[in-house]
């Protein structure tokens, strides 16, 4: 789906007269939508300066990192064909320097050279087809985060390969999280919730005192279903991203073919994990980790989950069956089973327009 930023910025909504206020901001951007909740005990929140500022940095992520626009600073570099080293935006950079990082971390399976592959399997265009052998055996010759090198304070890029394409979908919308978080604590908020096309982040409390809800997604290709609903009240902020297969996907000869790609072989992972979510106080390596995780299969993301530390619950089917599989660290969590009273917000499989 192509990004086009457009942002609808809907009334806004206050919890109460006295005490702390919740105002509450949504629209549209990246081919998805938008929420922003924030709580203030009192005062002009200057709302109007807010979301200029939110809407300027959709833009600006969008004149960066979009596949889509011809304009971008990411498209442009990929239309390179050479091997020099080229100046990029700061974003690019670090989005590539977590991308290696994760890259080496999962063994190869999370690369952001893969997009040769994803538009050969037709899922970048929707036009899903299975591709001949020999074009995924060359479409592979041109893959690979080896082939490309960073200059992290001089912010370039060289390609050893001019074919080499990059694409940061699979990480883009963690950034877009991160970013808008720290616009709005850089205007002094330190309780909110953001919320971007399933992907979020919250720190603090509810206006009301209470804990942040969220609700994760049941991986179910048809419904519309709540798995687990957690309580989060971090002072310091938490980001929760989840990564799927079981929407995202086609099918011929009774073969589900999914839109994650191993690079390693070109071809759709195989194996039966249907969600990975992922808790960070980084969103970026939130939203990295969770597809790197959903990459590398139900056995290997729970390895590693445990290896890096992560607080993950990882979601495979077996015999027809959901079988839930969360890290240590993320049995540490508070949460409820039961549907919340009110309604939780729902973190689901990424929907991204980047």
């Amino acid at each position: 789906m192509k990004l086009r930023v457009f942002l609808i910025v809907l009334p806004l909504f206050f919890t109460a007269c006295s005490g702390p206020h919740e105002a509450v901001l949504e629209g549209q951007a990246q081919g998805t939508t938008w929420q922003v909740k924030l709580v203030t005990e009192g005062g002009d929140m200057k709302v109007d300066e807010i979301r200029q500022d939110i809407e300027a940095a959709f833009q600006l992520i969008d004149r960066q990192l979009s596949n889509w626009r011809e304009d971008s600073e990411i498209s442009q570099f990929n239309r390179l064909k050479d091997t020099e080293w080229h100046p990029v935006a700061g974003a690019i950079v670090e989005l590539v320097q977590v991308g290696k990082t994760i890259h080496a971390l999962s063994d190869g399976c999370y690369d952001l050279t893969v997009k040769p592959l994803f538009s050969l399997w037709g899922f970048a265009q929707h036009h899903l087809t299975i591709p001949d052998p020999s074009a995924i055996k060359n479409a592979m010759t041109h893959i690979g985060m080896d082939k490309l090198d960073i200059d992290v304070e001089g912010h370039r890029l060289r390609k050893q390969d001019p074919a080499l394409e990059i694409t940061v979908d699979s990480i883009a919308q963690g950034y877009t999280v991160a970013v808008i978080s720290r616009l709005i604590e850089s205007r002094g908020f330190t309780q909110y919730l953001v919320e971007v096309g399933g992907e979020m982040r919250v720190r603090g409390r509810k206006g009301d005192g209470s804990p942040w809800r969220v609700a994760i997604e049941k991986p179910s290709p048809m419904t519309r279903e709540v798995q687990r609903v957690l309580d989060l009240h971090e002072e310091k902020g938490i980001a929760i991203m989840t990564s799927g297969t079981y929407r995202n996907f086609f099918e011929e000869s009774g073969t589900r073919y999914s839109h994650i790609i191993d690079p390693r072989t070109g071809q759709p992972v195989t194996h039966h994990l249907l969600s990975t979510t992922v808790l960070h106080d980084d969103p970026t390596l939130a939203d990295a980790w969770s597809t790197a995780l959903l990459c590398v299969g139900e056995k290997e993301a729970q390895r590693i989950s445990e290896a890096e530390g992560l607080q993950s619950l990882i979601i495979y089917e077996d015999q027809h069956k959901l079988i839930e599989v969360m890290s240590s660290r993320f049995k540490a969590l508070p949460e409820v089973l039961e549907d919340a009273p009110s309604p939780p917000a729902v973190a689901s499989e990424k929907d991204t327009g980047l």
